[in-house]
């Protein structure tokens, strides 16, 4: 799901240091947030809690020399929270070194990519592992260490990376929500690679705009970010436990998008094989955006995109054969105040779906506010979303830039 990237100028401390030819300019912004989770019903498992609050602390510091050729971003991230120990956690969101030449950047360290089109699904975004415990809505991501070269040319952009370090991805802990009935371990993993998470994966992507065309073709070989699900135990015995196992993949990926006036047409799709399985993916669909609607400031968009994938259900994939509606409405103020609403409709069970709201908008310079929603239903035990069907929860966070 798409989150709007508002950022407010905030509050930063900038410094020139004269050096001979070089100027070096510094700066360190950053946010601390308050956040406030209520679960609309009690919880199906023991331990977990109605409420949950937590707080995060996102500093920012960039600086940059040789009249902006290099820079240097550093972003780490804390969040506490009150009810799950394994969502309290810190991490590195970004740590990367960046060297602009005159058709090329090079890039080392740790850092962040996002590839991808859709609103509802991001199928060829694989670079950075899912911060899960973070945000349910697979957008927050974790650092990856890389080394990243892109050659700018008539015909395109061409990107190649080396990701010498694998990232696991984080779940809830006992008391936390949002989790199957038996927590999967953040301590213990499963490799199909003996180097495990020393593995080098590599990636390419090409992209390129043309006309009103934007194309995007991705390949990946490496160790995959969506894990499988093994289990040791059994419920009888109470022993029951559950590991990621994570496989080698080969992945090749498009992504496209059409702009036409006031029409976004876009695609995703991705082929992925591994010693297990070998399948096709894809989500397409279209946005209109209806600019000073009825004559008002506002601006509203309509969405609508159909998710496709070949694997049966699991944890981590949810949508088979999906419809996603959504509406976004943008007031265009001076608080870039914007709502976007979902609902995604199981075309297989008219009983599973799942929906989500989120709301932002700006309170003063340096404050802002953002209120997440989060429904899921089911009756069909072999859906994802039947381990959280009583997770229906609400977000209310309020957040201070400096």
């Amino acid at each position: 799901m798409g989150r709007s990237a508002l950022k407010p100028s905030l509050l930063a401390v900038s410094i020139a240091l004269q050096g001979g030819i070089n100027e070096a300019r510094a700066e360190f912004s950053g946010s601390v947030s308050v956040e406030q989770r209520y679960f609309l019903q009690d919880a199906i498992y023991t331990a977990q809690p109605r409420a949950q609050s937590s707080v995060a602390l996102s500093p920012e510091w960039f600086t940059e020399w040789s009249d902006g050729d290099n820079t240097l971003v550093f972003k780490p991230f804390y969040r506490f929270d009150q009810e799950d120990s394994e969502r309290t956690h810190y991490d590195i969101r970004e740590l990367i070194w960046t060297h602009l030449g005159q058709s090329y950047e090079f890039r080392a360290g740790v850092g962040k990519v996002f590839w991808g089109q859709t609103e509802s699904l991001h199928l060829v975004d694989i670079i950075n592992q899912t911060d899960l415990v973070d945000a349910i809505d697979f957008e927050a991501k974790l650092g990856q260490p890389m080394v990243s070269f892109s050659y700018y040319f008539d015909a395109g952009t061409l990107s190649a990376f080396v990701l010498p370090y694998f990232r696991e991805r984080t779940f809830s802990g006992v008391q936390g929500r949002l989790r199957p009935m038996v927590p999967i371990s953040n301590d213990v993993a499963f490799y199909e690679s003996d180097d495990e998470q020393s593995h080098v994966d590599y990636a390419l992507r090409w992209q390129q705009s043309i006309g009103d065309w934007e194309i995007g073709l991705s390949y990946f070989t490496g160790t995959n970010r969506e894990p499988l699900l093994i289990n040791t135990g059994s419920i009888e015995a109470g022993d029951l436990e559950l590991f990621p196992y994570y496989e080698l993949i080969d992945q090749y990926g498009i992504d496209l998008l059409w702009v036409n006036d006031s029409w976004l047409y876009k695609f995703e799709g991705i082929h992925r094989e591994s010693e297990t399985v070998s399948f096709f993916a894809g989500v397409a669909g279209l946005e209109y955006t209806w600019v000073g609607a009825l004559g008002s400031n506002y601006d509203l968009g309509w969405l609508i995109e159909y998710q496709y994938d070949e694997r049966d259900s699991n944890f981590f994939v949810p949508s088979q054969n999906d419809l996603m509606l959504g509406v976004r409405w943008v007031w265009n103020d001076f608080d870039s105040t914007e709502i976007l609403f979902g609902f995604i409709q199981d075309l297989d069970n008219t009983n599973s779906y799942n929906a989500y709201l989120e709301a932002s908008t700006r309170m003063t310079e340096n404050w802002k506010w953002t209120m997440n929603g989060y429904f899921f239903a089911t009756e069909d035990i072999e859906n994802p979303y039947y381990f959280i069907r009583r997770d229906d929860h609400v977000e209310f966070n309020v957040e201070f830039f400096f």
